[in-house]
């Protein structure tokens, strides 16, 4: 499986910028992504901080 372009803070740093009133297309042209990744995103590091994230890549290995 290939490694993903974006770390974990990276992605929630976008989720978070998303949340604090950025359209979503806006967030995505800035950072390069399609709507579907951003989404697709959302639905796995949605809600999480940073800490979380980590712990879950940890349990996924």
């Amino acid at each position: 499986m290939r490694p993903s372009r974006f770390t974990e803070e990276q992605i929630i740093a976008m989720l978070k910028e998303q949340e604090a009133g950025a359209r979503t297309a806006d967030v995505c042209r800035k950072h390069g992504i399609s709507a579907a990744t951003f989404y697709k995103f959302k639905a796995k590091f949605g809600g999480m901080d940073v800490s979380d994230a980590r712990r879950l890549r940890l349990r996924t290995y």
